[in-house]
């Protein structure tokens, strides 16, 4: 496939480097009046389109699809969901509305147990074809690539479907899937005042299943205020590593909980939310292979404050951004939107945005080794916008789809 007239390729990367940290994070390549030259899965070149080598693609290749002046990037990778759930939650909503905390509808039996309960009772062909239709619709708006967690099980047996759910995404989009298991995501009713025991179930019970249906990428926790504490998340991440399961972690979400520097001690991938971050939390990450993530939409729909994304850049970190699409907290894959919010919300450049929601965000669900960059060798997972001057557009004109066409895996996907 020849892409030609592209206004903008955007995020051309010739280094080999995996992720952009510090003031490198304002460096995005660009290459006006383009073209983009995919053979088979892969991206085999690119240039301006009054180079030699066009002309030569140009003469032999009979598949041309032309950009029309828009911009051609990498696609979105969101390496934070929760899609495979059951039911919508509006009345929390409304709840939060009203004044209702978070924490208030958790301890009331809302939030997590309510998404719980009905998981419960879904069939694992419901399940499945719900998070199809998110992960179809995420697509539609440029994502390629997703990393989906379990954690509204909460049992044995809900646990189990729900990763038995991502595995059939995983053989079934096209999209490149990670799958997370976040058994350790609240706490039971019937386990309130004894939660070491269910920490226990996690670790004797669940795991091990998991583990023999080679079901999980990834182990999760929710470190925080209400939920487990650094003891409880040393043990599940030391079970899971002894099961080939990297650890990430949910942390400070709600308070300065210590799942930061619990993260960076197990060699975590991702410590993600971090709406409650300080210098001692900058300072343990520096140095580390763990990326911070920082999920704009929660901040958003809960009205949190906001994580000191300036701060961290400043002092040499990469940051990363994803949707945290879940029924609760934040009910929207727009990666789009996440984009957007990055530059509006957290001051960040739209070329600091771009290597957040691409490269970074490839990098905290280990694929960018071939994920979220321009990058010869790299898999053709590319957007083509609608006509636009340039990058800056994208997150300027916030909340339309931008995108025109979505190319995974070499193939023409989506056309909207």
């Amino acid at each position: 496939m020849l892409i030609t007239n592209i206004k903008e390729l955007v995020g051309v990367l010739e280094d080999g480097s995996l992720m952009k940290a510090g003031a490198a994070m304002s460096e995005v390549n660009r290459i006006p009046n383009a073209f983009l030259y995919i053979r088979g899965k892969k991206i085999a070149d690119y240039g301006t389109m009054d180079s030699p080598e066009y002309q030569q693609y140009l003469q032999k290749e009979r598949k041309v699809v032309d950009a029309k002046g828009g911009i051609v990037m990498p696609t979105f990778c969101d390496s934070h969901t929760h899609i495979v759930y059951a039911n919508s939650r509006e009345m929390e909503f409304v709840d939060k509305i009203k004044g209702l905390s978070y924490e208030e509808i958790a301890k009331r039996g809302g939030g997590i147990l309510n998404s719980a309960k009905a998981t419960a009772a879904a069939t694992e062909d419901e399940l499945y074809e719900s998070a199809m239709t998110r992960l179809n619709e995420m697509m539609r708006m440029g994502t390629g690539a997703v990393e989906i967690k379990s954690g509204y099980g909460l049992s044995t047996e809900s646990e189990l479907k729900m990763l038995r759910v991502i595995k059939r995404l995983k053989e079934n989009s096209p999209l490149t899937i990670k799958a997370n298991f976040l058994g350790a995501h609240g706490i039971p009713m019937e386990y309130r005042g004894r939660q070491e025991e269910y920490v226990d179930l996690v670790i004797n019970e669940m795991m091990p299943l998991v583990a023999t249906e080679n079901l999980a990428d990834f182990v999760d926790v929710f470190c925080d205020k209400g939920f487990f504490t650094v003891e409880d998340t040393e043990r599940v991440l030391m079970a899971g590593i002894k099961y080939g399961m990297r650890p990430k972690i949910h942390a400070n979400e709600m308070a300065v909980s210590g799942g930061v520097q619990v993260g960076v001690k197990y060699g975590a991938i991702s410590v993600d939310h971090l709406e409650q971050m300080g210098m001692e939390e900058i300072e343990a990450l520096k140095g580390s292979e763990t990326m911070p993530t920082v999920l704009p939409g929660c901040a958003f729909f809960l009205n949190l404050p906001l994580s000191p994304v300036r701060d961290m850049i400043n002092a040499g970190l990469p940051v990363a951004m994803a949707s945290d699409f879940n029924p609760g907290t934040s009910p929207s894959g727009n990666m789009q939107f996440i984009m957007s919010a990055a530059c509006i919300r957290y001051k960040m450049t739209p070329e600091e945005a771009f290597n957040a929601t691409t490269l970074n965000t490839a990098y905290a669900m280990d694929v960018s080794h071939e994920l979220g960059s321009i990058t010869k060798g790299k898999l053709a997972n590319v957007i083509i916008t609608k006509p636009m001057n340039g990058l800056e557009f994208m997150p300027y004109y916030y909340g339309a789809n931008k995108v025109e066409k979505v190319i995974i895996n070499g193939k023409l996907t989506v056309e909207n």
